[in-house]
């Protein structure tokens, strides 16, 4: 009978010598890369510019001032809320830019019937886009983006 090379004290190191091992050279990989954008960045960016239309079209429009300046509140605390959220879930750095840069107020149509369908517009393209989030995104932040999109469907009935 021949005897194998490996005997079973052998085999009993090198399992040990590879339990040490695997969390070391876990450790030594390099990252994946910068992660994915959160994808509530881009919501709050919508309300952002939903709440910057509402008030130029409130400014603009003296019949819708109040439905106009109500979407605009609205908006305005769902992208506080949000932008608080991705803040909290990712931390700014103090060396990253602005994550809300600076742009010129959006020109608000001068017809009641096109500020109106503008407006809603937006409320229509922002109730999509978290209902595409939604079910993206953990519970705790569902919940939220839930209730964004339900609040724009809210806001079109204020318009109507």
């Amino acid at each position: 009978m021949t005897r194998s090379p490996l005997t079973r004290r052998a085999v009993l190191r090198a399992i040990a010598a590879g339990a040490v091992a695997a969390p070391v050279l876990a450790a030594c990989t390099a990252e994946d890369g910068p992660p994915a954008p959160d994808p509530l960045a881009a919501l709050a960016a919508r309300a952002r510019a939903d709440a910057a239309l509402a008030t130029a079209v409130a400014a603009a429009v003296p019949a819708l001032a109040a439905p106009a300046g109500e979407v605009a509140r609205v908006r305005g605390e769902h992208a506080a809320a949000l932008q608080a959220e991705v803040d909290r879930e990712r931390p700014p750095s103090s060396t990253a830019p602005s994550s809300t840069p600076a742009t010129a107020p959006p020109a608000a149509p001068a017809d009641p019937a096109a500020a109106k369908a503008a407006l809603v517009d937006g409320l229509t393209a922002a109730e999509k886009e978290a209902g595409g989030v939604v079910a993206a995104v953990p519970r705790h932040r569902a919940g939220m983006v839930a209730s964004v999109g339900a609040a724009c469907a809210s806001l079109r009935e204020v318009l109507a």
